[in-house]
């Protein structure tokens, strides 16, 4: 599903926020289903009016969609990404760009994070002009472990990522074993015992503000540093509000609607 006035100036963002009302949407939707060769789709489309309630079926059509090498088309849209002439995302079947600069082997999956969305950008880019050597980092809500793994091949002593989700968990240590690297990966129900010279986040606002007094705690002594990210310029002074007890805030870098905010302790 997806806004029907998507790339025109009736456009409206929508992402998807917790704590947002369920019932917000897009003023006109796009809905596109995959139906076997032999299905009816007017019969599909009934029945899914008849569910909401929907007396009159909306405008709809049909395409063939043409049997190829779905592998290869979905290796095809992912290339690899430059982060910046140091750091780069290469895709396992993909010859690395530059030899010389730190390339981290990720491949599309189920947890988010491959280095395409500016927030996971900004935020690797900032460890990149964090990270000195020996610091430890935690990522949390690490989704594929992008950020921790990159932590390491930069020069960390240690980096631990924490999620919610049992597949990003999976998929971060499989991340962190094709990448040589000893990064190590917890649900967000253990406890950790974990104090990090750099604490990136990179979520949504909501969550994030929901957070402050947890990440705050992880963040050791009195030089602990933060990094936010997953949130819209236009919701960085909530975010800075929500962190202001622990931390010097300020809006650090921006990729579009999007910023990064980063914090020193006080």
């Amino acid at each position: 599903m997806e806004d029907a006035s998507a790339g025109t100036v009736e456009e409206a963002p929508l992402y998807g926020e917790p704590g947002m009302p369920i019932e917000t949407a897009w003023p006109q939707s796009l809905v596109t289903a995959l139906c076997e060769q032999h299905a009816d789709p007017a019969q599909l489309i009934a029945a899914a009016c008849a569910k909401i309630g929907l007396a009159l079926a909306p405008p709809w059509r049909v395409e063939a969609v043409a049997e190829q090498d779905w592998v290869r088309r979905s290796q095809s849209q992912f290339e690899p990404i430059r982060i910046s002439d140091k750091l780069w995302i290469v895709p396992s079947w993909a010859t690395a760009p530059d030899p010389d600069a730190v390339n981290l082997v990720l491949d599309p999956g189920l947890a988010f994070g491959t280095g395409s969305h500016p927030t996971t950008r900004l935020c690797l880019q900032w460890l990149e002009r964090n990270i000195c050597g020996g610091e430890r980092v935690l990522d949390y809500g690490c989704g594929s472990g992008i950020l921790a793994i990159a932590a390491l091949r930069l020069g960390a002593s240690a980096a631990l990522g924490v999620d919610v989700d049992p597949l990003a968990l999976l998929a971060a240590q499989a991340n962190a074993l094709r990448n040589r690297v000893d990064a190590r990966f917890f649900n967000t129900e253990m406890a950790l015992d974990f104090q990090a010279e750099l604490v990136v986040a990179n979520i949504l606002a909501n969550p994030l503000i929901l957070l402050a007094p947890l990440l705050a705690g992880y963040a050791t002594g009195s030089t602990g540093r933060v990094a936010l990210s997953g949130i819209l310029k236009s919701q960085a002074d909530e975010v800075m509000a929500a962190y202001a007890p622990w931390f010097a805030m300020r809006v650090a870098d921006g990729d579009g609607d999007w910023a990064l905010l980063e914090g020193w302790r006080r």
